[in-house]
């Protein structure tokens, strides 16, 4: 992966496979286009974005531009006949997903993915969602399944010259803690726990990445939207974690967002820059859906931040979310 450069920021595609609302081919398009006409040159995607539907709509919108790719596997879609919002994707692809692990998955997933991307190759090859949050009772034999021939089968598409990377992509700490002691990994995709409501990550997790030599890119600045609003004094529901906020943790963004705006800085433009300000962190990615979201997105990682507010948000009182 020595080779391999990965830019400040990138953009995530999970909005334009249809997340909580559907847009158009053509919005999505005109998404991906504007991103690349603002300089980003790293996107990320995953199968169970929209069930193939982000990773198509990427595919179809970059053509031939060079960039860098993060796809992921540890899910199979199979044809259904179901219709409707499933998983929280609205309007998505006719498959459901699957869980598979195993190496005959692995190379199965991303076979599919580059048909769907229309590559030959993608960058970063990513595990998807292994750990309890959401496996539950059932993590122990997921990861079994990973480590017995999934990650077997990610290292030999790495070894020869499918990828350039092998990590995880996940949701919780816990999980990359727990592989970093069985397998050697090169990325880290973590999304949402290290964010201005979330720093469960900064203790422990960030300084074993730096010692490792694991290049953290982090996910989810805005905690699934919660974040992203410069005004919360209406009663409009907020999510945190892909599900509604509970009234606590409004009540932490709302002070979160005061403190910002005492210093003129918008919240959504510092939950962005947050996470960039810590060495350790070599990405982060943010999803957008339209091309005013692409105009927002820059427009936040190009606000000036004084330092500051960075002392003033390091000494609010933060619960520990997970």
């Amino acid at each position: 992966m020595s080779g391999l450069v990965l830019p400040r920021l990138g953009v995530g595609t999970a909005a334009i496979g249809n997340l909580y609302a559907a847009v158009s081919d053509e919005v999505a398009h005109a998404t991906i286009r504007a991103a690349l006409d603002v300089g980003i040159t790293y996107f990320d995607t995953a199968p169970y974005y929209g069930f193939g539907l982000a990773e198509r709509r990427l595919g179809a919108a970059l053509g031939d531009a060079q960039v860098v790719i993060s796809t992921k596997v540890g899910r199979l879609l199979e044809p259904t006949r179901a219709r409707g919002s499933r998983h929280g994707y609205v309007d998505a692809d006719p498959y459901e997903p699957r869980f598979d692990y195993s190496g005959d998955g692995i190379r199965r997933s991303y076979e599919t993915s580059l048909a769907r991307l229309r590559r030959d190759r993608v960058n970063i090859l990513l595990a998807h969602d292994l750990g309890r949050l959401t496996h539950g009772a059932d993590h122990a034999r997921q990861l079994r399944d990973f480590l017995d021939s999934g990650y077997r089968a990610m290292r030999d598409l790495k070894d020869t010259g499918a990828i350039d990377a092998v990590g995880i992509g996940v949701n919780e700490v816990a999980v990359c803690l727990e592989l970093m002691t069985e397998v050697d990994l090169d990325v880290i995709l973590l999304a949402g726990r290290y964010s201005l409501l979330d720093r469960s990550a900064a203790d422990v997790l960030i300084p074993e990445c730096v010692q490792r030599g694991i290049r953290l890119i982090i996910g989810g600045p805005y905690n699934s939207g919660i974040l992203a609003q410069d005004d919360l004094s209406g009663a409009s529901p907020l999510r945190f974690d892909y599900a509604w906020a509970p009234d606590r943790l409004v009540a932490q963004a709302r002070t979160l967002s005061a403190t910002c705006a005492s210093f003129g800085v918008n919240l959504s433009a510092a939950a962005l820059q947050f996470p960039m300000q810590h060495p350790g962190v070599a990405t982060v990615i943010a999803g957008v859906a339209g091309i005013d979201q692409v105009r927002d997105l820059i427009e936040r990682a190009q606000t000036p931040v004084p330092a500051e507010l960075w002392d003033a948000l390091a000494e609010l009182p933060m619960e520990t979310i997970l």
